[in-house]
């Protein structure tokens, strides 16, 4: 919402022409004249303090009328990691099958206290969780390759196969020696915000911006359906739903050829695949879906279904307005759902 108290807007606009980097992703501040919303640390010409409101998210700048400023590009880097955190990562990913603990964190100049706060508030687990589930999905790839489990458990660090064992069930629900399935979730931003993608090993089952409304109703549904846990982690699908996805925001992608997983009844499969093939750059509504997947007096159960999507925009449930163009509800908030009409049209 849009934050009425002066003094404290008078503080931010102050970080503003300074382009404090403390205040980057706390702020959104929208420029009235320019129609556009930016963050702290924007090399923009600086506004006139008339001219400017004040947002604590930014969906709220969206809802109220401002696009996303392509100078500082907020709704990317208010919520990219700082260099502390891209350092952290680099450290995993050089020593995936090693504990990373706080003594060798601080050795590198990395506050454990920050990096536990980072990751808390953007992936919901500390970074000593995160990395525990960084190496159960090595140790989950490397057990479905067919490698013993006692080899699997010391190659990975672990000290004892006792102690592997229990944190393997602890977050996959089943032993080492069981067969299961995971849900792999990766985070990562876009245009319009950060978001989350989830996948199995068939395929991509999730893809949602981080606040979603009902994400945490979504995420236990898929563990029901899929009879699996979620945790941490990247995969091939994972991966290229990052790529495909950054691809569609730049305008160099129309189609995606992602590999999906997604549960449902067959009458839901057979609405969303009536929402794949609602052209790109084109609207449709609820009747005339409908009436394409052969169900003309469904509308309701067509919405529900429309309702029930779990992969945004690369099942384009966005594409989806009112019979008259009024713009109708959609999980990630109205303004998003009136960029990527528009995104999608001026592409064509």
């Amino acid at each position: 919402m849009k934050v009425l108290d002066n003094a404290l807007c008078n503080v931010w606009y102050q970080a503003l022409l300074a382009r404090a980097s403390e205040y980057t992703g706390v702020f959104f501040v929208g420029v009235k004249t320019t129609g556009v919303f930016c963050i702290s640390v924007c090399r923009a010409r600086k506004p006139k303090r008339e001219n400017v409101e004040f947002y604590k998210n930014f969906k709220s700048a969206l809802d109220a009328g401002f696009r996303p400023c392509k100078v500082c590009r907020p709704t990317e880097n208010a919520y990219t990691a700082p260099l502390i955190i891209e350092q952290a990562l680099e450290l995993l990913r050089a020593n995936p099958k090693t504990r990373i603990t706080d003594g060798v964190l601080r050795k590198h100049d990395i506050s454990p206290e920050r990096l536990r706060r980072w990751f808390l508030q953007n992936h919901g687990v500390t970074f000593q969780a995160f990395q525990r589930m960084q190496r159960v999905n090595i140790a989950f790839q490397e057990l479905k390759s067919g490698r013993a489990a006692t080899d699997v458990a010391f190659d990975n660090g672990y000290e004892s196969l006792s102690g592997f064992g229990y944190t393997y069930k602890q977050l996959t629900g089943v032993a080492p020696t069981e067969q299961t399935q995971v849900i792999l979730i990766h985070r990562f931003t876009t245009m319009l915000g950060p978001m989350f993608v989830c996948a199995t090993q068939r395929g991509v089952c999730l893809l949602e911006f981080t606040d979603r409304r009902m994400l945490e109703t979504e995420f236990r549904d898929l563990q029901r359906l899929l009879n699996a846990r979620i945790m941490s982690g990247e995969n091939s699908h994972t991966r290229q739903a990052e790529k495909e996805v950054s691809e569609y925001f730049s305008g160099t992608r129309q189609q995606f050829a992602l590999t999906l997983d997604a549960p449902g009844s067959d009458f839901q499969r057979s609405v969303w695949q009536g929402l794949r093939a609602v052209p790109y750059g084109q609207t449709s509504h609820y009747q005339a879906l409908s009436r394409q997947i052969g169900k003309p007096n469904a509308v309701r159960a067509v919405a529900a279904a429309n309702g029930a999507n779990r992969i945004a925009i690369v099942i384009p449930c966005h594409r989806i307005i009112g019979k008259e163009g009024a713009m109708k509800g959609y999980g990630g908030g109205i303004a998003r759902k009136e960029w990527l009409i528009e995104h999608e049209r001026k592409q064509r």
